[in-house]
Parts: C-alpha cells; sequence; structure tokens
C-alpha cells in the first residue's frame, strides 16, 4: 500500500470523526481495509473475503477498540498506524 493510499484512508476517516454530525460516517473502502489487515498480519493475500470480518473484529479487539467488525474512522486509523509500524520493522529486518 502506497504512502497516498495510507493518506486517503486515514484521511477519510480523520474527516468523519472531525465533520461528525448525526449521519452517519461512510465505511472504509474493504480493499484498503483488507490491505491494511495484511500489512500487519492478520489476512492472508489469498484468504477469502469472509475471513476479513473476523480478522477486523481481532485487531480490534488487540487495540482495544469497540468490538463490531465495523471498519470505522478510529478502526481504520488505528489499523492505517499498525501497518506503518509492521511496514517499517519489516525494513528493518526485525519482524517478519
Amino acid at each position: 500500500m502506497t504512502v497516498r493510499r495510507i493518506f486517503t484512508v486515514v484521511g477519510a476517516a480523520l474527516a468523519g470523526t472531525v465533520n461528525a454530525t448525526d449521519d452517519a460516517v461512510p465505511p472504509a473502502d474493504p480493499r484498503e481495509v483488507r490491505a491494511l489487515l495484511t500489512d500487519v498480519g492478520l489476512v492472508r493475500v489469498s484468504a477469502f473475503d469472509a475471513e476479513v470480518p473476523q480478522a477486523l473484529r481481532r485487531f480490534q479487539a488487540r487495540a482495544g477498540l469497540v468490538v463490531d467488525g465495523i471498519a470505522g474512522p478510529r478502526t481504520v486509523q488505528a489499523l492505517a498506524r499498525s501497518a506503518r509500524e509492521a511496514r517499517h520493522l519489516r525494513s528493518l529486518g526485525m519482524a517478519a
């Protein structure tokens, strides 16, 4: 995932948080969420779509977020941060 794509996902999530009204925040792009879950090692590239919601719930539980399986603003922000950290550790040879 490119830096631009990460900023797009996080920006959309933050915009929803900052500009929150009574309207629901639009959901994150499922492809982006899947890519982030892959980066943090919770979903294999070859995983079936049915595995993604369960992986999202596992991530939410580990991150101390509300476990609802929905990629809301807080979940996407935490997921993007974790994916960035995982990629950085891999680039340093400190993670598998």
